[in-house]
């Protein structure tokens, strides 16, 4: 098994790391992260078989990881980590979802590790959704505009003129259309990365589909496989086309 940690702090991060070690010896953490969207950005790259995911990091918390995880359809089993306080945990405890508490107890991490192993299934959305909204409100309000460079100049674009973001080495960048969506299409660079601005976007409103784009939901169009079985997405007012990848591909299922 493959395993990712995600913790913003880096002490408890390690003990777990060594507590695994000791109770799942022939297990192999993948990968560790400190920021809930570069634990997302880490399961998209490895995409392992079982995570465990602190329920409150910057960025994204743990639970909306996991959401984005039991959104993919692939299989991964998920195992909050988690401080004293955190509500409703106890609701966990009979499903495929499990949870650990802070500092971590070496015969509680065993058994939930047994129970990954026995039953290794998908996360519950539901679950998580009625978690998430117990742990509310964890997600800062959603711009209204972004401030984007063009040349020499800063420009202010509505959010709701954007098309879509793609990522751009250390920057983003952004596809909109000017003076509204019967404007010409344009393009500006953004000096967030991806990953952080996925943590302040509406889920509702805009939709990941690659690990490097995120579109605006109300554009999506269509989906489309070509003869080498990669999917491509069009969109409603932009002649561009983008890749989806693997494991948003099921997110595009006929009815």
């Amino acid at each position: 098994m493959r395993l990712l940690i995600a913790d913003d702090e880096a002490a408890p991060r390690e003990q777990l790391a060594e507590a695994l070690a000791a109770v799942w010896p022939e297990a192999r953490i993948v990968a560790q992260a400190e920021h809930g969207a570069d634990a997302w950005d880490l399961w998209l790259e490895h995409q392992p078989e079982v995570c465990f995911l602190d329920i409150r990091m910057p960025g994204l918390t743990g639970i909306e990881v996991a959401q984005r995880i039991a959104g993919s359809g692939v299989p991964t089993a998920v195992v909050f980590v988690s401080a004293y306080g955190d509500h409703a945990l106890a609701a966990f405890d009979a499903g495929a979802v499990d949870y650990v508490v802070k500092p971590v107890q070496m015969a509680r991490l065993a058994q939930a590790v047994a129970r990954v192993r026995q039953r290794p299934a998908r996360v519950d959305a539901a679950q998580l959704q009625a978690l998430l909204a117990q742990l509310q409100p964890l997600r800062p309000p959603q711009p209204q505009s972004l401030q984007a460079s063009v040349g020499k100049e800063v420009r202010l674009i509505p959010l709701d003129a954007v098309l879509y973001f793609e990522s751009d080495a250390r920057y983003t960048r952004v596809v909109y259309r000017d003076a509204g969506l019967d404007g010409p299409q344009r393009d500006a660079l953004l000096r967030t990365p991806l990953k952080d601005w996925l943590a302040q976007l509406d889920p509702q409103q805009f939709t990941q589909v690659h690990r490097s784009v995120i579109v605006a939901t109300r554009q999506m169009l269509s989906a489309q496989r070509d003869d080498e079985g990669c999917m491509w997405l069009r969109l409603r007012d932009s002649p561009d086309r983008l890749p989806v990848s693997r494991p948003f591909q099921p997110l595009f299922k006929g009815q």
